[in-house]
């Protein structure tokens, strides 16, 4: 073995050997385990939300592979609509090429797909990086033909059931995209605006009634002026008119218990067609909407002339100029307010009135397609956990579910694209819709049956499907009547993904993969889109599967955040791209990679300073296991992950740790530095008619091994990540490398044979189980150590993620030598802090003398004696007889036995003296808080086993405090 290592070569290697081999192939065998990846933006790039549940969903993987499960980790990536549309649209822009509505909706689509093919191996690549053992031969995409076919299914089942409809309804509508999209598209921040206070007068003349609004434009579409039912100061205004300023309308005044009497004048202006609260009161009111923009955010044609075309804002300032004319603009006030804006286009997003497509989640009965009749489509997501098919972990996300479900709004499904599933719905010059699998479902049901041969006749000939040809035929034949036209829009991909447990398995095909690994066994996946994904995937998995959940267990991650606990985001310039800490990255380039393209330019300078002052000498790289293992040990349940790049490197000295470890071991058990077994191969204790005999050593990190084997497996079964790192570093660095390997050369260097075979044997052996502990999180380099220890160990295979994950054996567990090892460090420590508090070299032969041994003491003095003269680098321990006055000594205590090491010639009499006197104080001040907790009222109330043992305490302190002073009184005779 080289003598440190190199992540990067070890990662590139056996990345391409478990794909060559079919490591992440599911075996055919044994009982199944499913995981379907959330899938990427197929266009997008890995960020630390990726890497994170990456390192988890693959931990889970390798662990039940290794667990003999029939173990599939289904790969696929989503097509993206908007953002691959965004970036296609700004790369013609930037080419000089024409954009897309010059383009038409084909040519554009063909280069759509000339960028998915150029970029979108880009996240896929990202993935295999970070070692994720996805079965790529079952590579998903949702824009591939055998899953577009199951989203029109999908859509038409629904349809057919009466549960999709096309309505004009308020959505959310960014007016650059020019798409409605949806809520978790929306970033709503708090920022500096104006609350502007008009006087609407009163139709009758008697007067004005006073609104405060924060988007004076919207006042055109004013349709009602609203105040609270049990408002006494408007209680007589209730039902009279308003003539509503720079419009020739009147509005009602309305009475309605959603208006907050305390914010501005208690009056609220109701714009039902641009507002989701004044909607609802519309409808409850019978209030007509009126559209005041245009899909641009611009004045629509049907309002005042003088507004026609303006953009919203510039009309917001001419209609305040208008109000202020007119003497009716009564003040304007600083007011924050939370902004709402696509984080695509960064635009203020509007409410907007349009015709899309929903899903009907609202009504009380809807056929669900199984026996029983009929049922609300939400409350088989419900039932699913009340049933307790699917289980949240951590169990607190199940509120947050169930409180979604039960303020549940239809779903618009619909978006203003053209990347992405276009919706299989035609219209007829009427605009009667028909809606069908396929462009020859729809123009069948449009013709009738004398139709459908008409058309059968032309298709032998036409051969297509082709809405266009189809028209083409119908126009030839003096059929026109009969000709469609296709919806132009595209479903949301939440709709598409929302079969995604399904699809990627054949569904609406019935075939084995469906029936082995549907449901999946666990979803991960962040809180952020409990609503958006995995609710919908609930409701459409027992819709379309009879009444099965698409997963068994939701585990809920985190967001990862700064190392100050903000989220990460490009406008706060605090984001990190997880290949960047395993390759590491210099200081100029994470800035420019940081400034670059800024929404808002003017924020580089804030954005640079604090990436100097965060990463002065940029990133260190520390490989794809150290950043894995951080994820591992920073994931405790559903919590937000603090990433701090200074903690990967911690783990990346961990790598070296394993490595070091590594080599001792193979070089005791006779390989060279390279790797190469030497002509003088030790044996290793493989052969079974060579005597074997074990040290209390072997038989302690044999026991200690089987209680992380059995930790490791509870860790797994509860998501416990965090613990279970903790457990493996806490074995491997301080039982297995500090303790272990040491305790192991005693025997190694003056042992028998049989004692040598016996330590060789453990340590590789015992190498060889943790590599396959940790292998599930630490692939590559457990992978690297593995391959060359396992012939050593006696285990054989092509690779160590297709070994058994170790099991723990209760007939290796020692708790005597478990007990003898826990003295025997006791007693090195003691030693060793002798020594360093009297500044005594390391290596310097000390004399040892024992008094007040106990029986086990002595007992353990006696088997255990090699190991305490090799290891505290001491004589051969002397115990003081009873009536033997010790000399003056540093002394530590093990227990009740005193250690001393005599001074003479040894130590500084008055630092020593110093020594003992800080340590006196320390436990006089210790003492006495433990006598005040004894002397409390309160504590007879405590339990009476934490009675004894602040009693216990109290004695050993004293005990402890009366050796010490005792001790001072022979230093100071010195």
């Amino acid at each position: 073995m080289d003598k440190t290592f190199e992540s990067g070569a070890s990662e590139s290697h056996w990345a391409a050997y478990w794909e060559r081999k079919g490591c992440y192939a599911p075996r055919g065998a044994g009982e199944p385990y499913s995981i379907m990846i959330p899938p990427p933006n197929v266009t997008g790039t890995l960020h630390m939300g990726h890497a994170f549940q990456h390192t988890v969903m693959d931990a889970l993987t390798r662990y039940h592979r290794m667990r003999g499960f029939d173990t599939l980790w289904q790969p696929g990536t989503d097509h993206a609509g908007i953002a691959t549309q965004m970036v296609v649209e700004r790369n013609l822009k930037l080419a000089g090429e024409p954009a897309r509505l010059d383009l038409g909706r084909e040519k554009f689509l063909e280069k759509v797909w000339e960028w998915k093919r150029y970029s979108g191996g880009t996240i896929e690549a990202q993935i295999k990086r970070m070692g994720s053992s996805v079965d790529w031969s079952r590579n998903a995409f949702t824009m591939d033909a055998s899953y577009s076919k199951a989203v029109v299914e999908h859509f038409v089942k629904l349809h057919e059931q009466g549960l999709i409809y096309r309505g004009k309804r308020l959505v959310n509508w960014d007016p650059v995209l020019q798409t409605a999209i949806s809520d978790l598209e929306v970033v709503s921040e708090e920022e500096n605006g104006k609350l502007w206070h008009f006087r609407y007068p009163l139709a009758d003349g008697s007067g004005t009634l006073t609104v405060a609004t924060t988007r004076p434009e919207t006042m055109l579409g004013d349709t009602a002026v609203a105040v609270h039912p049990e408002d006494e100061r408007y209680a007589s205004l209730i039902g009279k008119m308003i003539r509503l300023p720079l419009t020739d309308r009147h509005i009602p005044i309305v009475a309605d218990d959603y208006v907050d009497r305390e914010f501005g004048s208690g009056a609220v202006k109701i714009t039902p067609a641009h507002d989701f609260n004044d909607y609802a009161l519309g409808q409850r009111h019978k209030l007509p909407l009126i559209n005041v923009l245009t899909p641009t955010a611009t004045i629509g044609d049907d309002m005042p002339e003088a507004y026609r075309g303006l953009d919203r804002f510039v009309a917001r300032k001419k209609i305040v100029a208008d109000f202020e004319a007119l003497g009716l603009l009564e003040k304007i006030d600083d007011h924050k307010l939370k902004v709402p804006r696509g984080d695509r286009s960064g635009a203020v997003v509007e409410p907007y009135l349009t015709d899309q497509w929903f899903v009907d989640l609202t009504r009380k009965k809807l056929d669900d397609g199984r026996d029983g009749g009929w049922t609300a489509i939400t409350k088989p997501a419900l039932d699913a956990f009340s049933e307790g098919k699917i289980k949240f972990v951590p169990e607190n996300w199940i509120n947050t579910y169930n409180q979604w479900l039960d303020n549940i709004q239809d779903w618009c499904i619909s978006r203003q694209l053209w990347w992405g599933h276009r919706i299989p719905a035609w219209y007829d010059a009427a605009g009667k819709v028909f809606v069908g699998r396929s462009a020859y479902d729809a123009f069948v049901q449009a013709t009738g049956a004398q139709g459908e041969f008409q058309l059968l006749s032309m298709l032998k000939v036409a051969s297509t499907d082709s809405t266009e040809e189809i028209n083409a035929k119908l126009r030839e034949a003096d059929s026109d009547r009969f000709c469609l036209t296709q919806d132009n829009d595209v479903f949301d991909t939440w709709f598409s993904s929302d079969i995604w447990p399904m699809a990627t398995l054949g569904w609406p095909e019935k075939n084995e993969a469906l029936a082995k690994w549907y449901p999946s066994s666990v979803l991960v996946t962040g809180f952020d889109i409990i609503f958006f994904w995995v609710a919908r995937m609930v409701m459409m998995g027992r819709y379309f599967m009879n009444g099965e959940v698409p997963f068994r267990e939701v585990y809920i991650t985190g967001l990862v955040r700064d190392p100050e606990g903000n989220k990460m985001s490009k406008s706060k310039g605090n984001v990190l791209d997880p290949l960047d800490v395993i390759d590491g990255i210099t200081l100029d380039a994470l800035i420019a990679k940081r400034t670059t393209g800024l929404m808002k330019p003017e924020t580089a300078p804030k954005i640079e300073a604090k990436t100097r002052k965060d990463y002065p000498k940029g990133i260190e790289a520390v490989g794809v296991d150290a950043l894995r293992f951080t994820f591992a040990a920073l994931a405790t349940q559903g919590r937000d992950v603090r990433f701090d790049a200074a903690r990967a490197a911690g783990y990346r000295n961990f790598c070296n740790k394993i490595w070091n470890a590594a080599r001792y071991v193979l070089i005791s058990c006779g390989h060279g530095s390279d790797g190469v077994a030497s002509d003088a191969l030790q044996d290793t204790g493989l052969d079974a008619s060579l005597p074997v005999e074990l040290s209390t050593a072997d038989l302690w990190i044999a026991s200690k091994l089987q209680r992380l084997e059995a930790e490791a497996a509870e860790h797994f079964k509860n998501y416990r990540f965090d613990l279970l790192s903790t457990a493996l570093y806490q074995f491997i660095w301080n039982e297995y490398c500090d303790w272990y390997l040491e305790l192991s050369k005693p025997a190694l260097l003056n042992g028998s044979d049989a004692e040598k075979r016996g330590t060789r044997r453990t340590l590789v052996r015992v190498l060889e189980a943790w590599l396959r502990l940790l292998h599930p999180i630490m692939p590559f380099i457990t992978e690297e150590i593995w391959q060359r220890c396992a012939p050593l160990a006696g285990a054989g295979g092509d690779s160590i993620m297709t070994q058994a994950y170790p099991q723990p054996n209760p007939a290796k567990i020692d708790a005597a030598a478990e007990a003898d090892i826990e003295w025997l460090k006791a007693l090195i420590l003691g030693v060793r802090q002798i020594r360093g508090e009297m500044d005594i070299a390391p290596g310097k032969l000390l004399p040892l003398l024992i008094q007040n041994p106990g029986a086990d003491d002595a007992a353990r003095l006696q088997r255990l004696g090699g190991s305490i003269e090799f290891l505290a680098r001491v004589e051969a321990p002397r115990v003081l007889a009873a009536s033997e006055d010790a000399p003056q000594s540093a002394t530590a205590l093990l227990g009740a036995m005193k250690l001393l090491v005599p001074m003479a010639g040894l130590i500084d009499k008055q630092a020593e003296l110093s020594r003992l006197q800080r340590r006196i104080a320390t436990l006089e001040s210790d003492l006495v808080k433990t006598q005040a907790r004894i002397d409390n009222p309160n504590f007879a109330k405590a339990p009476p086993n934490v009675q004894q043992q602040a009693r216990d305490l109290n004695t050993r302190q004293q005990q402890d405090l009366a050796a010490l002073r005792e001790q001072c009184e022979r230093i100071a005779a010195l």
